[in-house]
């Protein structure tokens, strides 16, 4: 019984060997000359100028909640465009319900500004 396994973890040990190995040679292999500039934290290349835990914009929020909502639309269309026959009419209000609700989503986007790039 254990030998049906046995593919299965040399596939896991050859993905971690092609993982971890040329990490770790680059790691042994490359030059370890470190000095302030590489040491020193940065943002973007240059020194921080505000603390770390400041509050974000909420526009910020608002992209990914856009995101969110196309990403989640077209993540499930594609299912139920190909399985539509199948499942009928239930199928079918059950996706307007969806959409309905990804629709008020993309609205309460638009009415916070969220779609307006300055």
């Amino acid at each position: 019984m254990l030998e049906n396994y046995v593919p299965i973890l040399a596939f896991i040990a050859v993905g971690l060997l092609i993982g971890v190995l040329p990490l770790l040679i680059g790691f042994l292999v490359g030059p370890h000359r470190p000095d302030a500039a590489k040491n020193a934290p940065y943002e973007c290349g240059f020194e921080a100028f505000e603390d770390s835990r400041m509050r974000f914009d909420v526009r910020y929020y608002l992209v990914a909640i856009l995101f969110i909502i196309f990403d989640l639309e077209i993540a499930f269309l594609f299912p139920w465009a190909v399985s539509l026959d199948q499942i009928g009419l239930f199928g079918l209000l059950a996706m307007a319900l969806f959409l309905a609700i990804l629709i008020v989503g993309f609205i309460y986007e638009w009415k916070k500004g969220g779609l307006e790039w300055e």
